[in-house]
């Protein structure tokens, strides 16, 4: 009986040493990965080999120093960066674009090339944390960088309006800049932020995780996922259950669109919907025909700059 007893504990710890130890490896694997977004040369010459036709644009911005960026802090001192443009033509309407997991502002320039060159709207494009030229320890998967942008939204009027109600702000965000953009739209926000588009945006970072411990490992959620969310908790002071776009849009009282390709198996096409008949009020689904994860403008550059302009102009 004595052996038993101690070959069940000795069980037991291997068990919860093993399950401590791959919550470690999941965490700083999702959390801390090698991030392509601090390598802005590399980032720029990717934008140019998918979408060259942002060549000529963004060589005009250089030459004519239109392209500037700046610096703030935010409650935690964390130092963030943002690059932003004037619109062509004096406008009070801005963009806040906001990217996705391991990208950065640089990698979101098709998105300002449809904002400022198409559209006629100043840009914002911060760098979240992690990302960049942005600080950070960590990824934050859009819920700590939701009080970022938030903070972004209020920059965004001294740089480009003055008065708060002279500038009006939509908040555009692709894959993990959408679940960030669902998360922010949830808050209280400031008056003259008019409106939200979402493209591929996850439900939340309990169910985008376990759906990729599965297709890359071949593991269930029970125990690693369950022990990295807790010591993510520890480190980082949020849990991915509480990090949920789907809990925030129930509390979104400006309109949304929402955009997914039908290809997207990295946040599945499924999780679009859950979000959209969650969001209460005004909102618009579109799914981009062919489109895989964060594709749908590459794949549908005509009807992704059509559906967004008719979308914004009717409440910027």
């Amino acid at each position: 009986m004595a052996r038993i007893k101690k070959a069940v504990v000795l069980l037991v710890l291997i068990f919860v040493i093993g399950s401590i130890g791959g919550g470690i490896y999941m965490l700083n694997f999702a959390l801390t990965p090698t991030n392509r977004g601090k390598n802005e040369p590399s980032s720029l010459l990717d934008m140019y080999k998918r979408y060259p036709f942002i060549t000529g644009w963004m060589a005009n911005l250089k030459k004519t120093s239109a392209l500037k960026d700046t610096f703030i802090y935010n409650d935690q001192g964390i130092k963030l960066h943002a690059y932003f443009v004037q619109a062509p033509r004096p406008t009070r309407k801005t963009a806040v674009i906001v990217h996705g997991y391991t990208d950065n502002a640089i990698r979101m320039m098709h998105i300002g090339y449809l904002y400022q060159h198409d559209m006629g709207y100043n840009i914002l494009l911060p760098d979240l944390q992690y990302h960049g030229r942005s600080g950070g320890k960590a990824i934050q998967m859009g819920w700590k960088d939701r009080l970022d942008v938030e903070r972004w939204i209020n920059v965004a009027r001294a740089i480009f309006g003055g008065k708060a109600d002279s500038t009006t702000i939509v908040v555009h965000g692709i894959s993990m800049g959408a679940a960030t953009t669902m998360c922010v739209s949830g808050d209280k926000l400031p008056s003259n932020v008019k409106c939200f588009v979402e493209d591929c945006g996850y439900t939340s970072v309990w169910d985008e995780f376990s759906g990729e411990i599965k297709n890359q490992f071949g593991l269930p959620e029970f125990p690693i996922l369950y022990s990295a969310n807790m010591l993510c908790d520890l480190y980082y002071k949020w849990s991915f259950c509480e990090a949920s776009p789907l809990k925030q849009i129930k509390k979104c009282t400006k309109p949304m669109l929402f955009i997914h390709g039908d290809k997207d198996t990295f946040v599945p096409v499924s999780m679009v919907f859950p979000l959209y008949n969650a969001k209460p009020g005004t909102k618009e689904l579109w799914i981009c025909h062919g489109a895989v994860h964060a594709r749908s403008y590459l794949v549908n550059r005509k009807e992704y700059t059509f559906r967004v302009k008719k979308f914004t102009q009717e409440y910027m």
